[in-house]
């Protein structure tokens, strides 16, 4: 089964900025379902542990190739929490694709569903997100800790929630070099 296309497109756009050095160029023509504009995350793991993740909650680019181009290269080279991909390790990694819906303001956590939503945390100009269904976050009061200490918030703060779904995409054969 091939990969889903947003998938093959980040997997592309990471080879050819290690390769080039310089992001791939946004397809053109353009296909119909990379016109659309959403927030988008790229996922790199190696090992099953993460090792990249980097996103945007809203659109910040021309269309949904842009978005997912940009955020490949930055989960590869830009998160602070890890050292820039190699190409050495392309063929441990794999890939997913997360096209956020906007987020949508909530008053409690009690219209949550880890599966479901990811949780945005807002307080003061500062913010911590987390996506859905994520392998060790087992319940909304997890995900809430989670999103407060990302954000650098404290439970004592008055802070704003917003909930989001996700489409998500994984890469069908680990592996970059597979493709």
């Amino acid at each position: 089964m091939p990969d889903h296309p947003l998938v093959s497109l980040a997997i592309r756009s990471i080879k050819y900025q290690l390769e080039n050095g310089r992001p791939l160029p946004c397809p053109d023509p353009l296909p119909e379902e990379f016109t659309t504009r959403a927030g988008t995350f790229v996922s790199i793991k190696k090992n099953r542990l993460l090792r990249g993740c980097i996103g945007t909650i809203q659109p910040k680019y021309a269309n949904l190739a842009e978005e997912v181009i940009q955020n490949a290269i930055k989960a590869a080279n830009k998160d602070p929490r890890f050292p820039p991909i190699e190409v050495k390790e392309l063929d441990q990694l794999t890939i997913s694709v997360d096209v956020l819906t906007a987020p949508e303001k909530i008053d409690d956590t009690e219209a949550l569903d880890v599966e479901r939503y990811g949780l945005i945390v807002r307080s003061k100009g500062r913010q911590g997100l987390l996506l859905p269904n994520l392998e060790n976050i087992k319940t909304v009061e997890q995900q809430l800790k989670v999103c407060l200490k990302k954000g650098g918030i404290k439970e004592t703060e008055p802070y704003e929630l917003f909930r989001f779904e996700v489409k998500r995409f994984h890469q069908h054969n680990p592996g970059l070099n597979e493709q």
